[in-house]
């Protein structure tokens, strides 16, 4: 039997990036032009002003909104997050991207109620936290792991999320780079453009440079569950997917022995 949601992968994912503020802007625009071909991709932009409480969701959503499968949300503020139900129900979407990459604009106690009001609807929902940790399986690190089971949204984490990368090398240095997923806001292919030629052995420290460069828009306030900021979390997350591309390639090291001496 074909897992749930099947269809809505092999027809083309249709995707509803719902952004508010530059952080979810540059997102929702990479998303619409680096989207594998077949993705029907629209993008929408909230007032830039929503109250942190919103009475009548209807009042801030007056511009079309198109019917999708799947809807990345995108906001700065919580008011933003509790128009997500509204707009939802109006794309008729069947799954939920809600990323927090700060957690002031979504707070845990939102994040709750978020997601008890979409599956309440019917719609299957993850909060990556950060959105560059959503794997086709799971998002976040330990001790905050979630596992997930949705073809749409798995569909999605194949092309954005977590960094992944294949990489080449030639007489130790980087040559061909292959994004084989971005993250959301484009930087694993603004750091395949900036490692080309690097000598392998810096090219870790010199991604985490580029991603500071970048740059990253999570936020540098500590998140509980981590103890450590979410832009050092999805700093660390790049680090270790090119680590982890260029070990198959890395030359092999010798230990040399303390009583060898070099003969004359």
């Amino acid at each position: 039997m074909a897992p749930a949601g099947a269809n809505i992968v092999d027809s083309g994912l249709g995707v509803l990036a719902a952004y508010q503020g530059l952080w979810g802007q540059r997102i929702a625009e990479n998303i619409a032009k680096n989207s594998p071909p077949g993705w029907r991709v629209s993008t929408w932009a909230a007032p830039g002003f929503v109250p942190p409480v919103v009475d009548d969701p209807e009042e801030y959503l007056t511009s079309p909104i198109t019917s999708s499968d799947l809807l990345v949300a995108l906001g700065d503020t919580p008011g933003f997050a509790q128009l997500v139900p509204s707009l939802a129900a109006k794309a008729r979407v069947r799954a939920a991207v809600v990323p927090v990459d700060r957690n002031e604009s979504l707070p845990t106690g939102l994040v709750r109620q978020l997601e008890g009001w979409l599956r309440g609807m019917g719609v299957a929902v993850v909060f990556p936290r950060p959105l560059c940790s959503l794997e086709e399986d799971g998002y976040n690190r330990a001790p905050v792991r979630v596992e997930y089971d949705d073809a749409a949204i798995r569909e999605f984490a194949r092309h954005f999320g977590r960094p992944k990368f294949h990489i080449s090398a030639s007489e130790g240095r980087l040559g061909s780079i292959q994004v084989v997923r971005d993250a959301g806001c484009g930087c694993a292919r603004f750091v395949d453009d900036g490692l080309r030629g690097i000598r392998m052995e810096e090219a870790v420290e010199a991604a985490g440079m580029l991603h500071h460069h970048y740059p990253c828009l999570a936020s540098m306030n500590i998140d509980e569950d981590y103890r450590d900021t979410l832009m050092h979390v999805s700093g660390n997350l790049l680090r270790e997917e090119i680590q982890r591309g260029i070990e198959p390639i890395l030359p092999p090291a010798y230990l040399r022995p303390s009583n060898l001496v070099d003969s004359l």
